[in-house]
């Protein structure tokens, strides 16, 4: 079979200390043969890649540098075993961000633009993209069934964002109070969130978004919630985490490890797909909300 660049198997299943990008190379191989011309372009353009550079790889560019398509590079790394490019990247970013420092990777991140204000716009909206599409294939019915349940039950909604994620927890608490919902962002953090966590009480529900490891903040919520009886909603990168399994209900929301968009954002759509569920099944909660905000509003002249 035609082999990459140097027609050696070596080029395909080169040495890398990257699991992920050793496992992508052996793929390649094995489906080798029975690979169009096109197909096995975009295989031999990933596999000369390093991991740094596959996370920053957008479909656009890979087609345009193999003369093929978007559409091709999708079913390629699909026929490669896939469910699409941004699998492969969050497979990929795991490691990178653990051994790399932030400084290393802010100047991946700048030196991948190249410089080009259209190139920034391009890749921060390829990778949005990705990331949306990432959350399709873990979104399961009956999770978020349970999850809008929980919140139309709930005596007492309060929302808490680790980090960054503060900006997620607040949006939500912001739409699901448009809604009808009784909600409150939890905002303090350290020795001050002890008095943020009294108010927790039965028959609550705590919307959490939070990274998939171990945070002391995190973990000390979740038992106060268990332990007075109110049910915890998990909105994490990492579904199969350790924390996923002291918690009510779990919702994906993958991160980004190039950092070239905000990492709220998946976490945001969750918000927003939690909200419009709590309409739907309360319409008629939800419309008298919004008469009363609107009543509100022109009250202070908007």
């Amino acid at each position: 079979m035609d082999e990459p660049r140097d027609a050696s198997t070596n080029a395909v299943t080169a040495a890398t200390k990257d699991d992920v990008i050793t496992e992508l190379r052996t793929r390649i191989r094995e489906r080798w043969e029975g690979f169009s011309p096109a197909a096995r372009a975009v295989s031999r353009s990933l596999a000369e890649r390093t991991p740094e550079e596959l996370l920053f790889l957008s479909a656009a560019d890979l087609g345009a540098e193999t003369k093929t398509s978007n559409a091709t590079v999708i079913r390629t790394v699909q026929a490669l075993g896939y469910s699409g490019l941004a699998e492969l990247k969050a497979k990929i970013a795991a490691p990178f961000t653990q051994a790399n420092r932030p400084v290393v990777r802010a100047r991946k991140r700048v030196e991948s633009t190249g410089g080009d204000l259209e190139s920034v716009w391009q890749q921060v909206l390829a990778e949005s993209l990705e990331r949306l599409e990432l959350m399709q294939p873990t979104f399961e019915l009956d999770t978020y069934q349970h999850a809008v349940h929980l919140l139309l039950d709930a005596r007492h909604t309060l929302t808490y964002g680790f980090g960054a994620s503060f900006v997620a927890a607040d949006h939500l608490a912001l739409v699901l109070r448009r809604v009808g919902l009784r909600v409150t962002p939890l905002h303090a953090g350290g020795f001050r969130l002890a008095d943020d966590l009294l108010a927790i009480g039965p028959g609550d529900v705590v919307v959490l978004f939070a990274p998939g490891r171990s945070v002391i903040e995190v973990e000390v919520l979740v038992d106060r919630a268990r332990d007075v009886g109110a049910a915890t909603i998990l909105v994490t990168e990492d579904p199969d985490s350790k924390l996923s399994r002291a918690v009510t209900v779990t919702l994906h929301s993958p991160t980004t490890p190039t950092g070239l968009t905000g990492e709220p954002l998946t976490s945001i759509v969750v918000g927003d797909v939690l909200a419009q569920g709590v309409a739907t099944l309360a319409a008629e909660r939800s419309v008298d909300a919004s008469q009363r905000l609107t009543g509100l509003r022109r009250r202070l002249g908007f």
